[in-house]
């Protein structure tokens, strides 16, 4: 009806293509397909997911002392680009490399003779007996080692020692370059001539970050406070607020 007042008015008609019928579209069961929706607030996450979220948001409510507040500031970028460039030229021999190696021992090659080239050292305890007797040149210790009593007490004794250390993030990552699943923390004890100046940039940019970083030691961390907790205490401070001007006013 529309169409044809629409027609009468304007003239000739539009006439409707019967192969392009207009069908309206029914959503209950059995018909059309619904339409796709944003679900992710009722996804039923893995439990160890759950547990992981959990977790952090505990992390984030509790005061944390600062021993275990320095493990959330981590290098940046830049760094962490920088440091990894350098520690991925110092991988360890696969068991591959190190079976080959002997083979040539035992047959008596030259090459086999040869000193064994300059390694990361990693293991919690090779890597303390390193700072105990000064040859280690930088540590790095990953962020998100549990139970973190483990390296708690590594900066300090970094400290103690004067040896630079840095906290990268990814025990996953140090894994990587060792040949293992993950690291808590490597070390390196020396360096080719072509890596002397690369590691002396690094470990005077880590001393100055981390083992003389004097306020570290002193700010507590967590103690954040939910949407809610925060939305409520700024609707206090603005009823506050109101009720100091209606004073003032009288």
């Amino acid at each position: 009806m529309v169409k044809k007042q629409a027609a009468k008015k304007g003239g000739a008609a539009e006439q409707e293509n019967p192969l392009f019928a207009k069908r309206v579209r029914n959503f209950r069961i059995g018909g059309d397909i619904q339409p796709k929706r944003d679900l992710y607030r009722f996804v039923r996450w893995p439990e160890y997911i759950q547990l992981q979220r959990k977790k952090r948001i505990l992390m984030m409510r509790l005061k944390t002392p600062p021993p275990i507040a320095q493990f959330t500031a981590t290098i940046d970028k830049s760094q962490n680009t920088a440091l990894f460039r350098l520690l991925n030229k110092y991988k360890p021999e696969s068991k591959a490399a190190k079976k080959e190696r002997l083979h040539k021992a035992a047959a008596g090659e030259e090459e086999a003779k040869k000193p064994k080239a300059a390694v990361l050292k990693y293991g919690l305890k090779n890597v303390t007996g390193l700072v105990e007797n000064a040859k280690a040149k930088l540590v790095v210790i990953a962020f998100d080692v549990d139970p973190i009593e483990l390296v708690v007490w590594l900066p300090t004794l970094c400290k103690d020692k004067d040896v630079a250390y840095c906290i990268v993030k990814g025990k996953s990552k140090l894994g990587k370059l060792v040949g293992k699943k993950t690291c808590t923390a490597v070390a390196i004890t020396e360096v080719r001539k072509e890596d002397v100046m690369e590691l002396e940039l690094l470990t005077k940019n880590f001393r100055s970050q981390f083992n003389d970083n004097k306020e570290a030691r002193k700010t507590w961390g967590g103690g954040l406070l939910g949407p809610k907790s925060q939305r409520k205490l700024e609707k206090r401070e603005q009823l506050v607020a109101a009720e100091k001007a209606k004073k003032a006013g009288f």
